[in-house]
């Protein structure tokens, strides 16, 4: 048997320890959700005991444009430092049942009122007084103007508004495409 010199100095025992990983400590208690008591009913309960308390649910009250317009106007001025939100809320909007009809311009007007909705919802229900208030979107239509580019597409768009140019060009015998 060959002795092998590093072997021997090796000491008897290795003392291994795992590295400690240092933890971030929170003041925050850890929960979760027991989901399972919130599916079987527990709402349900939370409402029977605020009836058994003599709470009364909350009436909304009624909201006029004007009242609105002018709640709406406080919270666009809220928002003027974020200039997509500021210019989506300064278009005209409409009001019928409690519910708000933005008209929107642009599609890329539709993801910023989604990033800003339940915060205005919030803001009006609660200015308001009213929790059935809504906010709908509608996309304008625009039509497109389709431009006369070539000689012959200039014709064209010139003879639509006047047919006689087309007489005109076969009597004289011209080519529109020079």
């Amino acid at each position: 048997m060959v002795e092998n010199p590093d072997i021997d100095e090796l000491p008897a025992q290795v003392d291994i320890k795992p590295k400690e990983i240092p933890t971030k400590e929170t003041t925050k208690p850890r929960t979760t959700i027991n989901l399972g008591n919130i599916l079987k009913g527990q709402p349900k309960e939370e409402t029977n005991k605020e009836e058994k308390n003599g709470a009364t649910p909350k009436k909304d009250a009624p909201v006029s444009e004007d009242m609105l317009r002018r709640v709406w106007t406080d919270y666009t001025e809220l928002r003027k430092n974020q200039m997509a939100e500021y210019h989506l809320l300064k278009q005209p909007f409409t009001f019928r049942n409690n519910t708000i009809t933005l008209t929107l311009t642009n599609p890329i007007e539709e993801p910023v009122l989604l990033s800003i909705k339940t915060e205005l919802l919030t803001y009006l229900r609660e200015n308001l007084n009213n929790s059935s208030l809504q906010v709908d979107a509608t996309m304008q239509e625009h039509q497109i103007k389709k431009f006369a580019y070539t000689n012959k597409e200039k014709f064209e768009r010139l003879a639509e508004k006047n047919p006689l140019l087309n007489d005109l060009k076969e009597k004289l015998g011209l080519d529109p495409d020079f």
